[in-house]
């Protein structure tokens, strides 16, 4: 996949639900992450964090919006449930692009939204959690850019040649083991 992508999030704070968006981040083959304003202990992010993305990708904190520095030529994209965003399936993903997600029970801030190049959606009923919301755009940016075998008409999938490797263009995973620990202050499982 051509280009380069980083995700953050707005005011977080829920520590599983960053673990779990920097995790599935990593493994979409983001190049940076980035929080404004977060709420949350980083230390307890690794607790839900497996693959140890913050060993792997730069983290960005910003103490405010008016503070928030991409990389020259990329575009932010806020995901946001908005009457005037563009539904993702409608989307062209820019190829040096930053998205952005609010946080919990909450929305992105309309500082925020106001430096967003672009504001999309997922079309849903309802709001669901940001670690999700963030994987879905993802796997969009990924099927959209990716040069993956075009679907068959019947159901099923690719055959033979048309394949491109069982993963398409994604490089292999890299797993390590990793050693657990009870955190000394609050109990909790942290990993090293």
């Amino acid at each position: 996949m051509r280009g380069f992508f980083g995700v953050g999030v707005q005011s977080i704070s829920k520590e599983q639900n960053l673990g779990n968006l920097v995790r599935t981040t990593h493994a979409f083959g983001g190049s940076f992450f980035f929080t404004i304003k977060p709420d949350i202990d980083l230390d307890l992010v690794r607790v839900s964090d497996t693959s140890d993305a913050f060993d792997h990708l730069p983290l960005y904190n910003f103490d405010s919006v008016e503070n928030l520095r991409l990389p020259t030529g990329c575009q932010l994209v806020g995901v946001e449930l908005t009457e005037e965003s563009v539904p993702l399936p409608s989307f062209r993903h820019p190829t040096r692009a930053a998205y952005v997600l609010g946080p919990e029970m909450g929305s992105l801030s309309p500082d925020l939204l106001a430096q967003c190049d672009h504001v999309i959606r997922i079309p849903m009923k309802f709001c669901v959690n940001v670690g999700v919301a963030g994987a879905i755009v993802m796997y969009d940016r990924l099927m959209s850019l990716g040069r993956f075998a075009e679907r068959p008409v019947a159901a099923g999938g690719p055959m033979g040649d048309q394949m491109g490797g069982l993963m398409g263009n994604m490089p292999d995973p890299v797993w390590q083991p990793r050693r657990v620990v009870r955190h000394p202050l609050k109990g909790r499982k942290v990993t090293e």
